[in-house]
């Protein structure tokens, strides 16, 4: 991660806890300047947790469903102000562990507010608490626990890619693809 904000983090999505255990590998006082988008429905869906992650992850509520505009200038306005944005450009958790479509919003909010985006591959976390669990499930067999990896990238910057953010989550994309194939852990794999 840069040493200094602020920077957009733009990590995939396999479980609830992702932005807490990327929050952990922050520089030392990065997290109290950090924010993240959020579906504006984890207040009203997702019952206490997603109350309490929006809270915690001091969320930016992005319309889904609709048009998401609002919360990226409001993130822009964050990130403008010297913060951190994290955000999961997929929309929402992995289905399967694998590697959704890349929406553009993440690069396209580094390349307005002209900040580097970092890329994030988190492997293992779907295994942890995959999507259709209610709870987490970190032992595989008698008290041997799953693995997971948090890889940060090298920041990418809009001007590498004329500042347009389609070209530029196309190479985010091809990023966290790479990542996927080469981290992917077959002895790991088993909900």
């Amino acid at each position: 991660f840069p040493a200094n904000n602020p920077y957009v983090v733009a990590s995939n999505h396999q479980s609830y806890p992702d932005g807490v255990w990327i929050a952990k590998y922050l520089p030392k006082g990065h997290f109290k300047k950090m924010c993240c988008l959020a579906g504006a429905d984890w207040e009203t869906d997702h019952g206490k947790i997603g109350r309490l992650i929006m809270k915690v992850g001091r969320a930016i509520a992005v319309d889904r469903y609709g048009n998401p505009v609002r919360g990226l200038i409001k993130a822009k306005k964050e990130v403008e102000k010297g913060d951190i944005c994290l955000v999961f450009p997929e929309g929402t958790r992995s289905a399967t562990g694998a590697i959704g479509e890349l929406k553009d919003g993440a690069c396209y909010l580094a390349i307005k507010a002209n900040v580097p985006l970092v890329p994030v591959f988190i492997s293992g976390a779907y295994q942890v608490w995959p999507r259709q669990e209610k709870k987490m499930k970190p032992f595989k067999g008698f008290l041997k626990r799953k693995k997971m990896r948090i890889i940060v990238g090298e920041p990418i910057y809009g001007k590498d890619f004329d500042n347009d953010a389609h070209v530029m989550t196309a190479h985010l994309q091809k990023w966290m693809e790479d990542m996927h194939s080469k981290y992917f852990d077959p002895e790991n794999c088993e909900i």
